[in-house]
């Protein structure tokens, strides 16, 4: 067997049951073969089978499953320094967009740069990613708005994934923005759609996503996209309810998203029909932080209705320049009120449902041998901390 030994010495967060437990095992063990999890429990209780593979002691170290980022846009060209002191300045996100700047300043940036580029700039994020325990990410594209700059971002990305050990899903995202000079019907029709079905050809999509807003695109246009995606297998996901409510969590819910992110103007009957579409809740604090927002996501409808809620960095050169999902994590407890349970559960657990993975996010025989091992005492220390990165040590499908 491929890679077999067996971890030993870890305080294991395993993220099974419920959403406000981690699952602990003391003193745990962990076998490892093939890129899958063997077995997993108190040492004193390891199958003779698994006690006889290559031990790797870690002096009672937490291990946790390795987190996952599900909403990224790491590939693009550029920077908004300028726009950060805009705001801060007086300019709501709504004024730079509709000032030219906002997504179309990055769109520009990202039109000028070659897929090498794409390329060199976006590795280092991956790294830092990586580096914070990370061991799969989505990325979308949506800073192209043309046929051939969205695939170069979508070519990008799975680049990304041949150049480091991760996993990287991608998502198109052509219905992020309307170019300039023209409408957003016209757009779909003649440059969304068409960007769509090419980079479905190309085996660049895993998912589609559409930016549903009052500066974007209205339900009834991304029900024109969504409905190209249900012709070509595609799973989809949602940006809704972020700078008001305009249905488009109602929206998500009717064609069984993976998942509906921001939300921060969803309410008790968006929570429901998630629920019963099994939709997972993404929220994005950096976003929430950096565009000094105030409606706050309805998290206890989110409880209340069993809604899977996940965090991610939405790392973007506007909205959210964060580049660390430890501090998303630490976000989505002080701002938004989660526990630090649920916030590990939303960065390994809920996180792999809001990609449509079953394979990853819980220590259990079967799954994916992606493992993050930390030098902390409790898994709560993940959240606590901000600005200090505790790593000791990421597993991706078993190579130690």
């Amino acid at each position: 067997m491929q890679g077999a030994a067996l971890l030993t010495g870890l305080t294991a967060a395993t993220m099974q049951g419920d959403d406000n437990a981690y699952g602990l095992i003391p003193d745990a063990a962990i076998a490892v073969g093939d890129g899958k999890i063997l077995w997993v429990g108190p040492l004193s209780g390891c199958p003779a089978d698994h006690l006889a593979l290559p031990h790797h002691p870690h002096e009672g170290r937490l291990v946790t499953p390795a987190l996952i980022d599900c909403h990224t846009h790491i590939v693009h060209g550029g920077h908004r320094a300028r726009e950060f002191e805009m705001r801060l300045e007086g300019a709501s996100y709504e004024d730079i967009a509709r000032a030219g700047g906002g997504i179309i300043s990055t769109v520009t940036a990202t039109r000028d740069a070659s897929l090498d580029d794409l390329i060199a700039t976006a590795l280092p994020r991956i790294d830092a990613l990586i580096g914070e325990g990370v061991s799969t990410v989505e990325i979308k594209s949506g800073y192209g708005l043309d046929l051939e700059t969205e695939l170069n971002m979508l070519r990008a990305a799975r680049a990304l994934e041949q150049a480091r050990a991760i996993t990287v899903k991608t998502t198109f995202l052509g219905a992020h923005a309307v170019p300039a000079g023209m409408d957003a019907d016209t757009y779909i029709d003649t440059i969304c759609l068409p960007a769509l079905d090419a980079a479905h050809g190309e085996g660049l999509v895993d998912a589609v996503d559409g930016f549903c807003e009052g500066i974007a695109f209205t339900p009834a246009q991304i029900a024109r996209v969504f409905d190209r995606a249900r012709a070509l297998d595609l799973p989809v996901k949602l940006h809704a309810e972020q700078l008001s409510h305009l249905g488009g969590t109602a929206l998500a819910a009717k064609y069984n998203a993976l998942s509906a992110d921001h939300i921060e103007y969803a309410n008790e009957s968006d929570a429901a029909a998630m629920a019963g579409a099994g939709t997972v809740a993404v929220l994005l604090p950096g976003a929430f932080y950096t565009l000094h927002e105030t409606q706050m996501p309805p998290v206890d409808a989110l409880r209340h209705h069993d809604v899977p809620i996940a965090l991610a960095t939405d790392w973007n050169p506007g909205s959210s320049p964060m580049g660390s999902l430890l501090l998303a994590m630490n976000m989505g407890c002080t701002l938004f009120g989660l526990t630090p349970a649920e916030a590990l559960g939303s960065t390994t657990r809920n996180a792999a449902l809001a990609l449509g993975l079953t394979d990853r996010g819980t220590i259990t025989p079967g799954q994916r041998a992606d493992l993050a091992i930390w030098n902390v005492e409790h898994p709560a220390e993940l959240s606590y901390r901000f600005g200090f990165n505790p790593l000791h040590q990421r597993i991706h499908e078993g190579t130690l």
